[in-house]
């Protein structure tokens, strides 16, 4: 039976468990810039433990924010801090990731703290661009349907941020395709309505998707996991649902994706979510099973215990972890003293660890470090 704290290959990469902090956006950037926010935010999660410790969603391109305070990799100019970042999560032990992202027409918003609103041009906002000039509210900006050349040049953004990470020494990537979010925006029959080959089946609005895996893995190299979020149904009728993300799954393994982050939701206002503890864990069981593929779960996952049964029942293959981790960034190295598991403490923390527990060792963190710097 499969353990929360047991190690995962998935390509040339080893993970030392199966906890994931999840991205969360942290609008905190300037001009796309990590800083020492980023730096303390993701590094003190990988002190704790995490298996792999993911960037929040991060741009392809300037409009491709959220918000203006989002993070990015649009330019090379972006690499050097984000090299940092990456250098004190190995050394810890953690396998850094990276989530790439265009928020399509959900981009040129306030930050969360500041309001829910479009930003006006004059105030630095920007026209956001979709598969279809529709509104995600009334509240929200309205977009500008893409055309083809724009397609093409977004699905190029995606590979050469996937480059970036690359250079930045990430060993995990994420393409964000979830939660309302441009790749979404074209999946969904509630938000594409085109009529050329990008809308009207289901082959032309999930074209984008294998478009930007097929651009990502030439740049991607093999020995690295590749990972897809989805949101595994838009929860309202006539939407994407179940079906669809299962078959998506089975298009887009043979292209190169290893896994399958499955969370739900974020395309229509009006959605009809049951939401409850661990609720969309089936979402992740049920295209692990049929489409034979890698997933990970999220969702109102908070305990140790729901964890531990995720894993052991074969629900999921890792479990990503958000709000829990802003609530406590060293949740791995407790649940492992509740649990009596080992997990390897930093050296600076062993006075509260249990007397077996081992150490992370300098020596040993640096030759890691050497053997998977890139």
């Amino acid at each position: 039976m499969a353990h929360l704290f047991d190690p995962l290959s998935i390509r040339g990469i080893t993970l030392q468990n199966r906890i994931v902090v999840s991205p969360m956006c942290q609008y905190s950037s300037q001009d796309g810039f990590a800083n020492d926010w980023h730096l303390v935010h993701l590094g003190g999660r990988a002190v704790g433990g995490a298996g792999i410790v993911f960037t929040e969603a991060t741009a392809v391109t300037p409009e491709g924010r959220i918000s203006p305070e989002d993070l990015g990799l649009w330019k090379d100019a972006h690499i050097e801090y984000l090299s940092r970042i990456v250098r004190f999560l190995k050394s810890q032990g953690t396998t850094p990731g990276m989530q790439i992202a265009h928020a399509g027409r959900k981009g040129s918003t306030q930050r969360p703290w500041e309001g829910s609103s479009k930003i006006p041009l004059e105030d630095g906002g920007w026209v956001p661009i979709a598969p279809s000039a529709v509104a995600f509210s009334e509240t929200y900006p309205m977009p500008r349907a893409m055309t083809k050349e724009e397609i093409r040049s977004v699905v190029d953004a995606f590979a050469q941020a996937a480059r970036r990470a690359l250079e930045a020494g990430f060993q995990v990537l994420e393409i964000h395709s979830a939660h309302g979010y441009l790749a979404h925006e074209f999946f969904s029959p509630l938000s594409n309505f085109r009529t050329d080959e990008y809308g009207g089946s289901f082959e032309n609005r999930t074209r984008i998707g294998r478009e930007i895996v097929s651009a990502v893995r030439k740049v991607w190299p093999e020995d690295l996991p590749l990972f897809i979020r989805i949101s595994a149904t838009d929860w309202k009728e006539g939407g994407w649902d179940l079906d669809q993300a299962v078959e998506l799954a089975k298009q887009l393994k043979p292209m190169g994706v290893d896994l399958v982050d499955c969370s739900s939701a974020g395309l229509a206002v009006d959605q009809k979510i049951i939401a409850g503890p661990g609720f969309q864990v089936p979402f992740a069981e049920r295209i692990r099973r049929d489409a034979n593929i890698l997933t990970a779960a999220v969702g109102l996952i908070e305990t140790k215990e729901q964890v531990a049964d995720i894993i052991a029942k074969n629900q999921a293959d890792l479990v990503c972890m958000a709000r829990e981790f802003l609530r406590d960034p060293y949740w791995p190295l407790r649940a492992a003293r509740e649990l009596k598991q080992k997990i390897s403490w930093p050296a600076q923390y062993l006075r509260a660890a249990p007397p077996d527990s081992p150490a992370r060792k300098p020596a040993e963190a640096a030759a890691t470090q050497e053997k998977s710097a890139r």
